[in-house]
């Protein structure tokens, strides 16, 4: 097999991974904030992917170009939801959280395919076919575009967790609950805001996502499975850890079509899992602290 295949494939394992990555930090962040597991992952990254189509299809924006609304929206709904509903469900057990957000996912799967009906959609973009050619190496132009988005995005929260009042404020609530209320932190609110920063970014990775495949309802339960795949492996809770993971799984996913078959990513997604698993329960980087 030629070297310079091998290096091609392995490059867009990893800028679609950058993508995976994105999506699967709302999963972390929810979990590391709120401690809350969502359930409705990958049914909120699909609303995402096609809000993102309708505004192509409808008004002729390019994905890239809508993908801050596309953001915007997402927060307004995850903001609004946790408000209204899943906030009265923190601190109980976690079967009832479970089935509150599979109804949540039930409701969004079944809404989109009213909507929309069950045939996939697409976005056609002019670049779709384009490369880049670095010596041997072609590197997709949309693959590569999608990761630069999403490695910029990552940064910008890191940036705002770390460096901002209000991240500061997100992350004091993560660390003590009690604490927070003590000195006078408005943690419903907190909680609320949270909810809508992971929405944004799984509408965000959504938009990236609908340059890379197509868009259909019942899409959601896989990437659900893939972001808990790529938390568990990086390590529940763990922003770090949920962008180490997705690069791992996007390599592997890509690998595998490689050397076997494309329908044979999921196997190794899975291996990698059960593997992590048995050596390294806490994930690779390491669970929140």
């Amino acid at each position: 097999m030629p070297l310079d295949l091998i290096v091609n494939v392995v490059i867009a394992g990893i800028l679609t991974g950058c993508v995976f990555g994105l999506m699967a930090i709302r999963l972390s962040l929810i979990f590391g904030v709120i401690d809350v597991v969502n359930f409705a992952h990958g049914e909120m990254m699909v609303l995402g992917m096609y809000a993102a189509f309708v505004l192509h299809i409808g008004f002729g924006f390019d994905p890239l170009a809508s993908l801050p609304l596309v953001a915007a929206m997402l927060f307004i709904f995850g903001f609004a939801l946790q408000r209204t509903l899943i906030h009265k469900f923190i601190g109980v057990p976690q079967h009832q959280q479970f089935l509150l957000l599979v109804a949540v996912a039930m409701i969004l799967t079944n809404g989109t395919l009213m909507v929309f009906g069950p045939d996939a959609r697409a976005a056609q973009v002019d670049y779709a076919f384009d490369a880049f050619e670095v010596g041997p190496l072609l590197i997709d132009k949309i693959r590569l575009y999608a990761a630069v988005v999403a490695g910029v995005l990552i940064a910008l929260l890191y940036t705002l967790l770390n460096f901002t009042l209000i991240g500061k404020a997100i992350r004091a609530c993560a660390d003590n609950h009690t604490g927070a209320m003590v000195v006078g932190l408005n943690v419903g609110r907190l909680y609320a805001i949270t909810f809508g920063i992971g929405a944004a970014c799984v509408g965000a990775a959504g938009t990236l996502m609908l340059l890379l495949v197509d868009v259909h309802p019942h899409l959601a339960v896989d990437y659900t499975l893939l972001a808990f795949v790529i938390v568990i492996v990086g390590g529940l809770g763990n922003m770090a850890g949920a962008l180490v993971g997705g690069v791992l799984i996007g390599l592997s996913e890509a690998m595998a079509g490689l050397l076997i078959t494309p329908s044979m990513k999921s196997m190794f997604s899975f291996g990698l899992l059960i593997l992590v698993l048995l050596l390294r329960p806490q994930g690779l980087v390491g669970k929140r602290s």
